[in-house]
């Protein structure tokens, strides 16, 4: 078992490779990346806005996956992993929001449209801060974490909306170019740079997400050391 110190010097350790992975891949994209032919330079806040879209995205699966372990496991680690998650997902998806208004303003000419697809994403944004909310105003315990578990399953079911809706409804958001049938439509060097920014945003999502979790579960243990003392 690994002891505290050791546990500290290998999470800041991997927290260091993967900020400057982060740090190289955003800086390559931004100084080397390809100039877009109809938007110029100002589509370059791509390389930031999907990775943490798609970051959003894949933390509600995974807050789903701990969701259910939750439900029929009664599990008090799960449980962490889900708040964790939620924590995570809520804060990609407020970059998601931030950075989607910085792009459509030169865009659409406007900072936020009720497009179907800004509509969707501000309903997942609103869905991880009322779990974090209820999970922060109810008393530790099973019952809390059986009804945080109910609502990490509801914050699942937005994602495909989300996916769907520029193909459901009619919007401004262009329709999918990175996976779609036939291919996509990108250039092969804006994809590929594409893709190591979304690498880089997985491996930041993923030590966060590593770090909140163990700290959730250390609180969790304080909590319950507090409760037995009473």
């Amino acid at each position: 078992m690994i002891d505290a110190k050791k546990q500290d010097r290998l999470t800041f350790g991997i927290g260091l490779a993967v900020l400057l992975f982060a740090s190289f891949s955003w800086f390559y994209a931004l100084r080397f990346a390809p100039s877009d032919e109809a938007q110029g330079e100002v589509y370059r806040i791509m390389y930031f806005h999907v990775p943490s879209a798609i970051t959003a995205f894949l933390s509600s699966f995974i807050l789903l996956f701990f969701s259910l372990w939750t439900l029929f496991k009664r599990s008090s680690v799960a449980a962490s992993w889900s708040k964790a998650c939620a924590e995570v997902g809520f804060m990609y998806t407020a970059i998601t929001l931030i950075t989607g208004s910085i792009w459509g303003r030169p865009t659409w000419g406007v900072w936020w449209e009720w497009d179907a697809r800004l509509t969707t994403t501000l309903i997942l944004a609103l869905l991880y801060a009322g779990y974090l909310i209820f999970t922060n105003s109810m008393a530790p315990g099973p019952q809390r974490d059986r009804m945080a578990a109910a609502l990490g399953l509801i914050i699942a079911i937005d994602i495909p909306i989300i996916y769907k809706s520029v193909e459901w409804w009619r919007t401004l958001h262009q329709p999918p170019s990175l996976l779609r049938s036939g291919g996509s439509t990108m250039d092969p060097e804006m994809r590929s740079i594409l893709f190591l920014c979304m690498f880089a945003m997985f491996f930041l999502a993923g030590w966060l997400l590593w770090l909140r979790a163990i700290n959730l579960q250390l609180q969790a243990k304080i909590e319950e050391q507090s409760h037995q003392a009473r």
